[in-house]
């Protein structure tokens, strides 16, 4: 490996901070995602926001909404749509999965966290059931105290 490459650090995953705040996270699937050259581009520049996004089953395809994905800065009037809908490549199995879980009701699929896997970029989707307010309240409690107990461990180490 030469020096040029190990200066040089590309962003490898790119986390949907929203998912476990609003969301209790369940089933997670890995899933490829179809990019136009572009996009991946993009990605490896870290030009990527999940936050608002979601998986819906169109005619058994899964197909991932409103993730952004910023137009590549060196790329010519060919450039992609930030915010066009992007094919997933699951297994028949999954699928079936996945529309047995949403089909049940108060599920949702929500993208977790894109990452590269080799040369190819991945999604993690996860089968999500939305959070209450007091749900989100107990989560910040329980993080707090954590947080504390923390704090005093390493006060007594000290």
């Amino acid at each position: 490996m030469s020096a040029d490459k190990s200066k040089r650090r590309e962003p490898r995953e790119f986390r949907n901070a929203k998912a476990g705040h609003d969301y209790f996270l369940e089933q997670r699937y890995e899933a490829g995602v179809m990019l136009v050259g572009t996009e991946i581009k993009a990605v490896r520049a870290g030009k990527v926001n999940l936050a608002d996004s979601f998986v819906r089953l169109d005619g058994g395809v899964p197909v991932l909404y409103h993730a952004h994905i910023s137009e590549y800065d060196f790329g010519n009037q060919n450039n992609h749509h930030p915010y066009r809908p992007r094919k997933l490549l699951l297994h028949q199995r999954e699928i079936r999965k996945l529309v047995v879980a949403t089909q049940s009701g108060g599920y949702t699929i929500i993208p977790a966290r894109l990452y590269f896997k080799g040369a190819l970029a991945k999604i993690e989707i996860a089968v999500a059931k939305g959070k209450q307010h007091h749900d989100k309240r107990q989560d910040l409690k329980r993080r707090d105290a954590e947080r504390e107990i923390r704090r005093a461990i390493r006060r007594d180490e000290d």
